[in-house]
């Protein structure tokens, strides 16, 4: 399972390290997309399969299913690791994610996580943290 919060850096090369106990669960290498709040969200190739199936399943005759799949498949990439643990960050998807140097690496359980501009995610956080409370409560209404 994927949890947890850690902070990286790009190297020079713009390279990240991904945290070791996120490479124990990922094998030789995994997929990388956008996502929303100008996010990545990177997946297991099983994770990455299971939701393929889910995104091409939605119906082609509805424009947002189109988008979504537009957006979403067009911006993946499958990534390796280097011998030191290392993944080579694309420019395009570091314009897209607003991500200079500094990058915040989230579990967000089974299959995923997310990557993040520090600065992005740390006023997300703040935001989220007054508002957790309110959050929490909206959860009812969808079951948990």
């Amino acid at each position: 399972m994927f949890m947890g919060t850690y902070q990286h850096a790009l190297d020079t090369k713009n390279r990240l390290i991904i945290p070791a106990k996120f490479r124990n669960q990922l094998g030789e290498s995994f997929v990388i997309t956008r996502w929303m709040d100008h996010s990545l969200r990177a997946y297991t190739l099983e994770g990455w399969q299971d939701f393929s199936k889910k995104i091409n399943a939605l119906p082609e005759t509805n424009s947002k299913a189109r988008q979504f799949k537009r957006f979403v498949f067009g911006g993946a990439i499958e990534v390796e690791f280097d011998k030191q643990g290392r993944i080579n960050l694309s420019q395009t998807l570091r314009d897209y994610a607003k991500i200079e140097k500094n990058v915040t690496v989230f579990g967000l359980g089974d299959t995923t996580f997310e990557l993040w501009s520090t600065e992005k995610w740390q006023a997300y956080e703040d935001e989220t943290a007054e508002n957790f409370d309110d959050i929490a409560d909206g959860l009812e209404e969808l079951g948990f």
